[in-house]
């Protein structure tokens, strides 16, 4: 079983800046990719950010060149710099990490960290 623990959500005005951590509880070199996700009210939950084990990144079009993704293998936490943020982005912040097994995969979410941008 995988834990993940998300962390470093809050309250911030447009065009400010979070960075929000997930820590897993196993070595992450371990997972194939670590994603981010994130809800809005009445929203569906959709992908903001994907980084898999060589480093390869992916981004929603919404974010590009304003979020970074990255992975720390020695502190096993993945991380989202959010830089400009505007009020679009307010939502419950998820990571979530996926291991392949076998010919399938297993998918662990963290519980979640609210982003609230004020305009």
């Amino acid at each position: 079983q995988v834990q993940l623990v998300e962390s470093g959500g809050g309250l911030v005005q447009a065009g400010g800046s979070l960075r929000l951590s997930c820590a897993a509880s196993i070595t992450i070199s371990s997972i194939n990719h670590m994603d981010w996700f994130r809800q809005a009210p009445g929203k569906q939950r959709e992908l903001v950010a994907s980084v898999t084990t060589n480093g390869n990144t992916n981004y929603a079009d919404s974010v590009k060149g304003r979020f970074t993704i990255s992975r720390d293998n020695a502190k096993n936490t993945m991380y989202l710099q959010m830089n400009s943020l505007k009020p679009e982005d307010t939502a419950v912040y998820y990571c979530k990490a996926v291991i392949f097994v076998g010919y399938g995969s297993r998918e662990y979410w963290g519980q979640g960290t609210q982003v609230t941008v004020s305009s």
